[in-house]
């Protein structure tokens, strides 16, 4: 059982499939008994919590530090380009709700979304770090209510239910 419980922290630290994937393995009987619901939440959210810190404290300095090298220098180079538009946009478009909307960004499960993603644009905003984290970290729970319905087939009965 303690390798279900490794493999699920593991994996919520994994960029792009987070909590988003961790979850259903945890509830599901791959690779043992499923995990019950509140420690495979509280394993899910501090592996996925786990890498904030470091990436919104170094991520983009070692985006800045890359970007005038060799080989990566164009990937780098892309990437800051791409997290600053990305960020004046959201920014432009949040206005004062820029932590609303980062709340909502994290916690909608969606493709390239998620706390690695949502961590790196309050970086290259300039957020307050601990209002981010609150963000973030609402954001990772909200994603995980709603893996954890998903996985359950709420939506699939609802979406049956209203059919």
């Amino acid at each position: 059982m303690f390798k279900k419980y490794l493999l699920t922290f593991l994996v919520s630290m994994v960029p792009l499939i987070e909590l988003r994937g961790s979850v259903p393995i945890g509830l599901s009987n791959l690779f043992g008994e499923p995990i019950p619901v509140l420690p495979l939440y509280i394993i899910c959210i501090i592996g996925n919590m786990l890498p904030v810190p470091f990436i919104f404290f170094f991520a983009r300095k070692v985006l800045e530090w890359g970007a005038d090298k060799k080989i990566i220098g164009k990937f780098f180079t892309f990437c800051l380009e791409k997290g600053e538009k990305g960020g004046k946009k959201l920014q432009e478009k949040a206005g004062k709700g820029l932590y609303v909307a980062l709340f909502l960004f994290v916690g909608i499960p969606l493709p390239g979304t998620g706390a690695w993603t949502g961590t790196l644009a309050a970086s290259f905003l300039d957020m307050d770090f601990k209002k981010s984290v609150i963000a973030i970290m609402a954001g990772v729970i909200l994603a995980g209510i709603i893996m954890g319905l998903a996985s359950a087939g709420v939506f699939g009965a609802i979406g049956a239910i209203l059919a």
